[in-house]
Parts: structure tokens; sequence; C-alpha cells
């Protein structure tokens, strides 16, 4: 299946008509989504057995939602023709050639369920319910609302829905009170929880970024710009759109239903630096990409950009899924402001592959040496013990220059290439997953800056001397946050840059700061605790 390929995308009109009814059927609250709950009386009516349901269940919701729209319901339809026949259920048997010619499987009774059901057929459009919806209205007003009132947990249906409601009345409060917001990352919206996946490529210039994504596209984007000199000079952000244009970065920063309102914070000389580009295309279904300026080098870095780079990098790292560091062979310096960035990008190690493009300009002996002094290059900035993964390749619409490489090198990079992209592909399953440990990391963020800040509350005087107290804590920071770790045992990876939190202080007056509320802190512990696992238990394989 290539990227974008969607599961249960071969199917017919008439069946899936005969699905539209099917569905609107097994959807018991007609919210266009099909729970466990839902699917195991469904499906039940197929009378497979357990382990197969279960296997169908879990290639069709191959992202872990734990719900299926109305597009993996086909393909969970479509498997269970299959295992009727007596086929074996494999992840690849989406991708048979005879898919739309299947016919729908046999449910034992549902001819006259759907006879005796008075339901009205809501039309389920495969072009716009084809794939997941943005958002939920329901929890729209989530965000929306002033009211305290809880949510009811009935009104979750979905692994996301469920990080929403926790986020608002567990992990918001604790934010709002301490400032988070200030210090480290803007508060959430309804559309950072229902953003796509996000890749982001970064590089000096001229290292293939534009190309790359016009590579996996297989087409050009909306204001899309290459040359050997430095040529995208803005963040571009390529996603999925009704039509082909580009959208200015102040009218996407202040569009609700789009990831990007907490980039105002930088100002309107970086949004005026950041567009969007957008195109229908079956890839940006699943995947947004974001196009950087090239980093730079040598001279051109001494003149200051008007914005600030490295925060900006730094923002979309913790929203991307993935962090592309793209080189060139005859560019393997890393610059003071590319050391800045690579720097800005601490806590998401895990998201960073190191791409070597344009391999194929030079030959397998100079090959073996650039990798060596890529790596060694790459080891006085990286602070990590363990080697990174640096693909090799020529990712370009040329064919590979074999000339150069030899037929072993053209064998190489086409495996290389096929590692990258099966990286990639693998970006829409693990994205409900990689929800999950960003909102756990951001919790435990949120939970020591919390610490902190009340330590320096805690700190300051109550009558005379507040000006030289504040003083004195502010210069003295690391040696506080050695005694809030000492004091609550936390570890000390997971603490602030102090120069970045010191900056950030100068703003305020730590009189004004909250003490510490261990029913805040609490709420947050037993979210993470007994919450989170309890939301994943509910969501899990119905058949498990």
């Amino acid at each position: 299946m290539e990227i974008g390929q969607y599961p249960g995308s071969g199917c017919s009109k008439e069946h899936q008509k005969i699905y539209q009814e099917w569905f609107a059927l097994a959807d018991s609250d007609g919210d266009g989504r099909i729970t466990g709950p839902d699917a195991i009386k469904f499906f039940g009516m197929s009378k497979l057995s357990r382990p197969d349901l279960k296997q169908v269940w879990a290639i069709a919701d191959s992202r872990r939602q734990g719900y299926l729209g109305f597009s993996e319901f086909v393909a969970a339809m479509q498997l269970v023709s299959l295992a009727q026949a007596g086929n074996e259920i494999t992840q690849d048997s989406l991708k048979r050639d005879d898919l739309s010619s299947l016919n729908p499987p046999v449910m034992e009774g549902l001819d006259a369920l759907l006879a005796k059901s008075k339901h009205v057929v809501k039309r389920v459009d495969p072009e716009i319910d084809g794939f997941p919806q943005e958002q939920s209205p329901i929890t729209n007003k989530w965000f929306s609302s002033k009211s305290s009132k809880k949510i009811p947990l009935t009104a979750v249906t979905s692994v996301i829905d469920g990080l929403k409601k926790l986020y608002i009345e567990k992990l918001k409060p604790l934010e709002v009170t301490y400032k988070f917001n200030d210090f480290v990352s803007p508060l959430l919206t309804s559309s950072d929880f229902d953003a796509k996946p996000m890749v982001m490529l970064l590089g000096q210039y001229s290292t293939g970024k534009t190309t790359f994504i016009k590579h996996l596209l297989k087409t050009s984007y909306p204001g899309a710009h290459i040359g050997p000199e430095p040529t995208t000079d803005r963040f571009v952000v390529v996603m999925s759109g009704p039509d082909e244009r580009t959208i200015p970065g102040n009218t996407i920063a202040v569009q609700a239903d789009m990831p990007f309102s907490g980039l105002t914070t930088f100002g309107t000389a970086f949004l005026s630096k950041f567009e969007c580009s957008q195109m229908r295309h079956p890839l940006l279904e699943h995947i947004t990409f974001v196009d950087t300026p090239g980093v730079l080098s040598g001279e051109k870095q001494r003149t200051q950009r008007s914005y600030d780079f490295t925060g900006v990098t730094s923002w979309f790292a913790a929203k991307c899924d993935l962090i592309l560091l793209l080189f060139d062979p005859h560019k393997l310096d890393i610059s003071d402001e590319f050391k800045r960035v690579i720097g800005s990008l601490r806590g998401h190690d895990d998201k960073i592959r190191v791409v070597l493009n344009k391999a194929d300009q030079i030959d397998t002996q100079q090959l073996m040496r650039v990798y060596g002094a890529l790596m060694w290059s790459l080891g006085k900035v990286l602070n990590t013990p363990e080697v990174s993964r640096v693909y090799i390749g020529s990712f370009n619409d040329k064919p590979v220059n074999e000339s150069a490489v030899g037929p072993l090198g053209k064998e190489l990079f086409e495996r290389e290439q096929d590692d990258l992209l099966s990286d990639l592909k693998d970006i829409p399953k693990k994205a409900c997953d990689r929800r999950i440990n960003e909102f756990v990391k951001r919790a435990r963020a949120a939970k020591i800056h919390a610490y902190i800040i009340g330590h320096l509350k805690k700190e300051m005087p109550t009558m005379m001397g507040k000006a030289k107290a504040q003083q004195r804590l502010t210069d003295n920071l690391q040696d506080e946050f050695l005694k809030v770790q000492r004091e609550y045992h936390l570890p000390a990876g997971d603490f602030p840059y102090v120069e970045h939190f010191k900056e950030v202080l100068s703003g305020y007056n730590f009189d004004k700061f909250e003490k510490v509320k261990p029913k805040m802190i609490q709420a947050v512990d037993d979210m993470l605790g007994y919450d989170i696992p309890e939301l994943l238990k509910n969501f899990r394989n119905p058949y498990e």
C-alpha cells in the first residue's frame, strides 16, 4: 500500500451503497464512529471466530483510534468477506486487486434488522466521510464553553476525545494557574488534537528539502521554489485542501480549525514569513509537510533574522511526528545557527531522522569518507550515546547516477529509500500513539513547571526586600532548580533550559505567582496514573 492509499479504498459504487446502509445501522448513536461495543454486536452476525474478528479489527483500525470511520468499516467488511471465503487475514489482504469485485459478507439476521429498522439512513459521502472527520462538533464546544460543568464520559467515543476531556478538566487548569503557556507552550485547542500528523524538513539551503516533498507528492505544490541559492525564505505548511492555493500566515494563524494559532506568539515578523500551501492529494489526506527556510551558514548567519527562528523550529518540533535533518555531501559543516536549531530539538530525539541527500553526486570512496565526516559532525552536536540512523540516497525524480555510484551503490540507495518510505508510511498508523506520548510529556512538563513557579513564590519574603530577593533567585536559578528537583524527587532531564526560563522570568513579578496547589498536582498525577491507562483500556481492540 502506497503512502496515502487508505484501507477500503477499492470498493465499487454498488457495494458502497450497501455498506452505507450497514454503517448507519451499526453506528448506534449516529456520530459517524463505530466503537468496540457497536462492532461486537454487528460483527457477531458474521459468525466468524473471535481470533478472526480480533485480526479484522486490528487491521481496519490500523491507527489505533479506538473506532472505525466509514472507510475503515468498509475495509473491515472486506476482510470479513475474505475470512468467510476461507482466506487467511493478514496486513496484505487489503492490497489485493480483486477487492472491488468482492461481494459483501454474509451477515446472519441483518436483512431482518434492516427491514425492521426505522433508522433514517444518513448519506455517507465517501469523498467526505472516506477519511476520519477533522473534528467532532461536540468536542469543539468543550473548548469554547465557559461553564465549568464536567463533561460526561459518555460523550467520549475515541482516544483523542478522551485526551481532550482530560486536558480541559485536569491539565488546562494547572497550565493556566502557573502560566505554562507563557513559559513553555501555548494552551492547546481542539484543532491541536485533531490535526493530521506532521513531518518537518530541516537543513541548510539547497540540501533538497522542497525537492524531497515534490518527490513524495510526485508533483509541485503551490508556491514551491527550487534553486541552488536560498529560495525558500519562509516556513511553508503543505497540507490537504479543496483547491490549489496559498494562504498567508496571518490568515492561517487565526483560523480555529487549523492547529497554528500558537504561532501568533512569534509576532507579525514571523507570520509574514509563514504560509500555508493547500492542494488536493491522497498523501496529504494523511500527512502534512512543513518546509522550512534553509538554515544559514558563513557570513549570512550574521544577518539576524527578524524573528526567533530556533523558537519557531522548537514549536513545530513539539507538534511534528517526524523531523528530517537533510544534509548535502558538499555541505557537511554544521553552522552555529544549525547547531542552535538542532539544540532546540531537545526532548524530541525519537522523532529525528538524518538524511544524506544527493549522495549520487559523489563516487563510492568519497561517499564512505563523507558518511564518516557526517557522523563525526553529528556526534559533536547530538549529545546522545546512541548512533543516529542516517538514510543515504538521492531523493529526487531523476534516476540514480549509476556512473558515479556503480550498481552496488544504486542497490544501496534503493534499499535506503524504501526504508525511509516505510518510516513515513508508518506515521499515520502511529499518530494516535504519538498524540498520547506528547500529551503525557506535556503533563509532566506542566507539573515540573508548577513546582518551579510555586517554589519561587515560596522563596519570596512577605514584606521587605522583594526586588533583591527576586534578583537573587533569578541569578541562582540553576541552584533553585536543584532544590526543586531534590524536594519533589524529579528527574533532572525533564527540567527546562535555565537560560530560556530566566529570559521569560525577567518580565514577571514573583510575588504575583501562585503557591503550589497539591490538589491540582494530584489531579494531574491521577490523570497520568489512572485516567489515561483506563482510557486506553476502553478503546483497545474489543476482541482482546
